[in-house]
């Protein structure tokens, strides 16, 4: 088993009954599958969302948070993503954990009961203190943004975003 088990509380809500608690699908896997806790298949129509229930509250320990992310094989066949990226599920929310997808494809997905919909990963993280300062410390990067560092294995430091923050080739 990878990483240290950190112990969660997990209620199952009613809707939830009968379907198995998020369980990792290999020995190696970072996030645990969420079900689908619907009564009745839903079919997302191509650039439809929805908030699909899962069945289940948790309580993190302080310290942790939990990460929504989309479950890469419906992502790339069918087209189905998590509507804000990434989700967060902080440690003081306990509300039923909903995943909000949406269908990126041409064509209406239907999603069922029971369906593995998205993973779960349960992480530590750092709580950041600011420290105001008047300039920050120079990096090779500098304030290279979106797309500076190129797209080729050898484009790193060969574009310039300029001010629009849309990446320019540097002479």
């Amino acid at each position: 088993m990878n990483g240290e088990p950190v112990s969660v509380a997990i209620s199952r809500l009613p809707h939830g009954a009968g379907l198995p608690l998020p369980r990792y699908a290999t020995e190696q896997s970072a996030g645990l599958d969420l079900l689908a806790a619907i009564e009745a298949p839903l079919v997302l129509a191509p650039l439809g969302r929805a908030g699909i229930p899962t069945g289940i509250a948790i309580a993190l320990p302080d310290g942790f948070e939990a990460q929504l992310r989309a479950r890469s094989g419906l992502s790339l066949r069918h087209g189905i993503a998590l509507a804000n990226g990434v989700g967060t599920i902080d440690a003081d929310y306990r509300g039923e954990v909903v995943v909000p997808v949406v269908n990126l494809s041409d064509t209406p997905f239907t999603i069922e009961r029971g369906m593995r919909i998205a993973q779960l990963v349960v992480a530590r993280h750092a709580r950041a203190t600011w420290r105001e300062v008047a300039t920050l410390e120079e990096t090779s990067r500098g304030s290279g943004g979106f797309g500076s560092t190129g797209v080729g294995s050898t484009d790193v430091g060969s574009t310039d975003v300029g001010s629009a923050g849309v990446g320019t080739p540097s002479a």
